[in-house]
């Protein structure tokens, strides 16, 4: 009786079922009463804590569709579980609604203060919902899901200057925060960061955008989709940008937050003029601007090191951000920012990674004139390589359009495989954790850089006068130093630039293949050309 019971899951207290056996009869009888539950025939018959479970798992997107099944289904589907869930798993965001802060946003933004004149006193009233009258169910529905396209990371459309904005899921807001490289020269300091823009929910359950541009607080914004991979923001309230001392205020608080000092601190004319010139460029837009899409490059796991995004100095120009990525046995450092001389978008450095250079000891590597016999011993070898592969392709053509195709194909397949030969220059392994030092003469923004280097290869970087005019690929030397710095040495140029990987974690930002990554790079550099 007590086994019977518990499968069951009631007794004869509870009406149990079981027809009891009245006599002796019956006894000898076998007993159907514990027979197995009835099975379900249909999904819905299911109990509703297992429809729950089942719900959680499908994507947001599916449950919309799950919700004109039945009443009982759309009636489960307020469970906010579900909800929870995928608000979690789909968009990262925190466990509980309830407890949630509002990342980013500051006491100051979160009440205003309302004064009545009459009596000159005031109250404090809340600029955001109550969010204890949310559900998670909202927040997918009328936040996460609407504007989930815009997630991941973007690079604006500011002419030469470009940038770097990621939007993500802070807390209950959806922010759009422009990566700002930190003051120059200190390119090893974390990114800065500046918020462009946010959306989140009124109690009426609708989101609203606002730009977050200027000194005076949030104010009314749009953003609207123009196509596939782009967005464009639009301030509607310009006037909270403007600040009471007019435009040299505005520079000068521009000035501040963009070098960390004031324009008599820089001495430097041409600085100056630089300085200047961006300052009136990116001005101009009032945070109304067209971004794309842009991808970080998905890993491989030959790569010489982790590809990512770096901080780099550029002279004169600063301290800019680039992407480094890897392609066969070459390394490419593509510009997110850039300058009036090389533009963003362009393809900064280009390291030839099967072309190794031995560094000299120490006294010799001072010596500029004797690193570049080596660098350009390597630079005339390419050069040499490149013409004989250009006139055996020259030639394989010829031979073909003479009716002998096949030898034609032979001899240019011949004339490659000895261009691809590694040179006697190239065929020593260079040693890991050599000493190095910068020659003299050459200039660097930062004079702390590592004395020590893992590898050092042959590369070029793009140089071009202002507007990017005359650009050209100019010989230099590629050092790497760990797995989160490197730099180049610009032999023409006598510079140095040191690199230094951006360490912040972004979401939504990897490329789903190697086609899409190099499709986006390709596109990145028609935007500015």
């Amino acid at each position: 009786m007590a086994v019977c019971a518990r499968l069951c899951g009631v007794g004869q207290s509870r009406r149990c079922r079981r027809r009891q056996p009245h006599n002796q009869q019956d006894q000898g009888r076998p007993s159907d009463a514990c027979t197995a539950p009835v099975q379900p025939q249909t999904l819905s018959d299911l109990p509703p804590e297992l429809l729950v479970e089942i719900f959680s798992l499908l994507p947001g997107p599916a449950l919309a569709d799950v919700a004109l099944v039945c009443k009982k289904f759309r009636r489960i589907l307020n469970t906010e579980t579900i909800w929870r869930r995928r608000c979690v798993e789909e968009f990262g965001m925190k466990e509980d609604l309830r407890k949630i802060e509002a990342g980013g946003i500051s006491s100051r933004d979160l009440y205003v203060k309302r004064v009545n004149p009459r009596v000159k006193s005031g109250r404090f009233m809340k600029l955001l919902p109550d969010y204890e009258h949310m559900d998670y169910k909202d927040v997918y529905t009328h936040l996460l899901h609407p504007y989930r396209h815009i997630l991941g990371l973007w690079q604006p459309d500011i002419g030469p200057y470009g940038g770097l904005l990621n939007v993500v899921v802070d807390g209950l807001f959806i922010i759009g925060w422009m990566y700002l490289p930190p003051h120059d020269p200190r390119v090893e300091d974390p990114m800065r960061r500046r918020p462009l823009f946010r959306i989140h929910l009124w109690e009426s359950k609708k989101a609203t955008v606002e730009c977050m541009y200027g000194h005076k607080g949030p104010h009314k914004g749009d953003i609207q989709t123009v196509k596939k991979d782009e967005f464009s923001t639009k301030c509607n309230q310009t006037d909270h940008h403007r600040m009471p001392g007019g435009r040299q205020e505005e520079f000068r608080t521009w000035l501040d937050e963009e070098w960390g000092r004031t324009l008599e601190e820089i001495f430097h004319e041409h600085m100056q003029e630089l300085i200047l010139m961006k300052f009136i460029y990116t001005s101009q837009y009032d945070n109304c601007l067209t971004y794309r899409r842009i991808y970080l490059p998905p890993a491989m796991p030959s790569d010489l090191l982790q590809a990512g995004l770096f901080k780099g100095t550029y002279g004169s120009h600063g301290l800019e951000i680039v992407m480094l990525s890897f392609h066969g046995t070459f390394a490419k450092a593509t510009k997110l920012t850039g300058d009036p001389n090389v533009p963003a978008g362009q393809l900064t450095l280009d390291v030839d990674l099967s072309r190794p250079v031995v560094l000299p000891d120490l006294e010799q590597q001072r010596n500029i004139e004797e690193l570049s016999r080596l660098v350009m011993g390597v630079h005339e070898e390419v050069q040499r390589e490149a013409e004989q592969g250009a006139s055996a392709t020259g030639k394989g053509a010829a031979e073909r359009a003479c009716g002998s195709g096949e030898e034609g194909i032979e001899a240019e397949h011949g004339a490659c495989s000895d261009s691809c030969q590694p040179s006697s220059s190239t065929s020593t392994n260079p040693p890991e954790g050599q000493p190095f030092v910068l020659p003299l003469g050459v200039m660097a923004r930062n004079d702390v850089y590592p004395r020590t280097c893992r590898k050092s290869f042959y590369g070029t970087g793009l140089i071009a006068g202002h507007g990017f005019t005359s650009p050209e690929r100019t010989p230099g030397l590629f050092v790497l130093f760990d797995e989160d710095r490197f730099g180049f040495i610009w032999l023409e140029l006598k510079s140095f630039s040191l690199y230094s990987r951006l360490m912040d974690h972004l979401e939504h930002a990897h490329a789903p293949n190697m086609e899409r990554f190099e499709a986006m790079l390709q596109n990145m550099q028609s935007w500015t050309s």
